[in-house]
């Protein structure tokens, strides 16, 4: 985009800003026309929703501007120590097993979409999953399949493994942002009907209301009113954790690459990756501190502002006019989808998972670090942990999980 009004990311900064604070404001609004909206609209939706808009209309380029990146390595690890600070583990660990379950079945829903997805249309529409060498479909679905599992390490890792050219990446990447950022919406919007969702599903959500209960009794244990110095204290605590956090992710990430390269698949060479392990392990080291206390003075608040922020900034970058650009693509990452939310609902219903844990594990796989915090935190701020140990448990099965979706994609293909 040549022509877009607007290229100043301060500008573009300043925007977001204006649409985060007038969708708070009017959320918390009175006016009983707002009041209906957002009792059918999520907040945290119209806050990805809306920034979307700005990209789809050339208002901005998305792809020129920095903030994302801002946001998800400097912003992301710090809401990530914010979040877990006060985090119980002996908490989580009572939610159970259905989190993994829910997990691995979102990993096997894409492992095992994919080729479907590309039968289904060898039969009914076979010129959309077949093309001469080098541009085979397939191989350009497996870098979907590797930002799905995994994330964009994975995702660039099968770039590479299966040879997939740069005019046929492009078009993937387009695929993969439009139907992953669609689904991951659709599951922000669930959140507002989540009792309804696990009434559907039968679902025991008793555990999961007791952490939440459990943690809003300790937050107002220790509630204060905030000053200034909290605040510093607060922020010096979240940037110092994820300036170190970026300081090791400096010397271990090329350390692994040099000595022990084979551990790319799992994406142990990934800085990202080792930026998220380690901002979470700051954040729950320092829960069983007095650092923990921070909790009183709104710590999870200000790690919340900063999620929205990446929110926000995730959303500039969904296009929802590419979906025009080829079509038939989009039909097929669709067909792909609907099996990987099949099977989740399938299975949540079988064991009766609630929606958290089916929202959770299919974003870990789908969204990855950036988004399961997103979506954990959207449920409530104490069950943001969950999210970030799902996501990080995707970058490990990322590449592998990816590999053998192409390797069956490729052997189904016509």
């Amino acid at each position: 985009m040549s022509d877009v009004l607007i290229t100043n990311d301060a500008v573009i900064f300043g925007i977001i800003m204006l649409i985060l604070g007038f969708v708070f404001y009017t959320s918390s609004s009175e006016n009983p026309g707002w009041k209906k909206f957002y009792g059918v609209v999520p907040a945290l939706l119209m806050c990805y929703f809306l920034p979307s808009l700005l990209g789809t209309f050339g208002i901005i380029d998305p792809s020129q501007s920095k903030l994302y990146f801002v946001a998800s390595r400097y912003l992301l690890p710090a809401s990530l120590v914010l979040l877990t600070i006060s985090v119980d583990l002996k908490e989580i660990v009572k939610l159970g097993p259905k989190a993994l379950i829910m997990f691995f079945t979102a990993t096997v829903g894409i492992v095992f979409g994919g080729p479907l997805a590309i039968l289904v249309f060898s039969y009914v529409a076979p010129d959309l999953v077949s093309a001469p060498p080098p541009n085979e479909v397939w191989r350009g679905m497996t870098t979907i399949a590797g930002s799905w599992i995994g994330g964009g390490a994975n995702q660039a890792a099968m770039k590479e493994v299966f040879e997939v050219n740069g005019e046929l990446f492009s078009k993937m990447v387009a695929v993969d942002i439009i139907i992953g950022n669609t689904w991951l919406g659709l599951l922000l919007a669930g959140i507002g009907y989540t009792k309804l969702i696990d009434k559907k599903l039968k679902a025991d959500s008793s555990a999961i209301e007791s952490l939440k209960q459990k943690m809003d009794a300790y937050q107002s244990s220790i509630a204060k009113m905030p000053t200034l110095n909290d605040y510093m204290i607060i922020l010096m605590v979240a940037f110092i954790s994820t300036g170190l956090a970026h300081m090791l992710s400096d010397m271990i990430a090329p350390f692994i690459a040099e000595n022990f390269p084979a551990l790319e698949k799992y994406s142990l060479t990934s800085g990202f990756f080792w930026i998220v392990v380690l901002a979470t392990t700051f954040g729950v080291g320092l829960s069983f501190t007095k650092a923990k206390d921070l909790e009183g003075a709104g710590a999870s608040k200000i790690g919340s502002v900063f999620i929205y922020i990446l929110v926000a900034t995730i959303g500039m970058h969904m296009d929802i006019m590419a979906v025009f650009d080829d079509p038939g693509l989009f039909l097929v990452g669709i067909t792909w989808m609907l099996f990987h939310v099949g099977l989740l609902l399938l299975v949540a219903k079988l064991i009766k998972a609630p929606y958290f844990f089916v929202a959770v594990g299919s974003t870990a796989n789908v969204g990855g670090a950036a988004s399961a915090p997103v979506v954990a935190a959207g449920f409530h701020p104490a069950l943001a942990p969950v999210g970030v140990l799902l996501a990080v448990l995707g970058y490990v099965l990322g590449t592998y999980g990816a590999w053998l979706c192409g390797i069956l994609m490729g052997m189904v293909s016509p």
